[in-house]
């Protein structure tokens, strides 16, 4: 009789410690649920560059995306410095691209300060979905450390996959409470009726969402329609 009341008393306990775990993390979920809805909330108040320059992380894509980014950032002033440029580990082709393009600032005598990064492809052209979870999860793993050692302002990207653990890493700085950053997302030039995979993840997260085409400003009404960007 002793020993079957000393089972049900340790049952009870351990059902208490998995009750109170599953308590735990859900008062915790709900904490960084609230936390991210502040932080998107509040984007219009905060105003990168007032005290100085701004220090942007750059996306940038293989192929198309990096041309696209690349054209943008001809046309930012000196002020968006230094500018952390990220790329996936198996891009073999932009950093020489990156490195013209800043290189030929200089010869403008605009000199900027910039950096290249690499992180491991969350996903490569054509992956099934389910495998894309694990390699997003695996360059999330990387794109954490990074975001918070750079501490960036703001990140600006425009579609490839590599952006969206990036730029859930600065969502995570704000949920935290370490520093808000803005998320600028410009879609691509090639979407004209619909958005990208990134683009559909990141439309509700971003703080300023662009689109190139008025098309998908009429399906995307939270989305800003300027007309050729790029």
């Amino acid at each position: 009789m002793r020993r079957r009341s000393f089972d049900v008393f340790g049952c009870c306990d351990k059902m208490g410690v998995i009750l109170g775990s599953i308590i735990g993390l859900l008062i915790t979920f709900l904490i960084c649920i609230v936390r991210l809805f502040l932080v998107l909330r509040n984007n219009a108040e905060y105003k990168p560059g007032k005290k100085g320059a701004v220090s942007v992380l750059v996306v940038a894509g293989s192929g198309g995306h990096t041309t696209e980014i690349l054209r943008l950032m001809e046309s930012l002033s000196r002020s968006y410095s230094p500018r952390h440029y990220v790329i996936a580990d198996t891009d073999k082709m932009s950093e020489d691209k990156i490195r013209t393009l800043e290189n030929s600032q200089k010869e403008k005598g605009t000199t900027r300060q910039f950096t290249i990064q690499r992180i491991p492809r969350s996903r490569e052209v054509q992956q099934s979905w389910s495998s894309s979870v694990l390699t997003t999860l695996y360059s999330l793993l990387y794109s954490v450390p990074l975001v918070f050692k750079l501490k960036p302002d703001l990140v600006l990207c425009n579609g490839p996959g590599t952006c969206v653990p990036l730029c859930a890493s600065a969502l995570l700085l704000g949920i935290l409470g370490i520093k808000k950053v803005l998320i600028i997302y410009v879609e691509s030039i090639c979407r004209v009726e619909t958005l990208s995979l990134s683009g559909k993840l990141l439309y509700h997260l971003s703080d300023y969402f662009f689109v190139q085409w008025s098309t998908l400003k009429e399906k995307y009404p939270k989305s800003t329609y300027l007309g050729r960007i790029i």
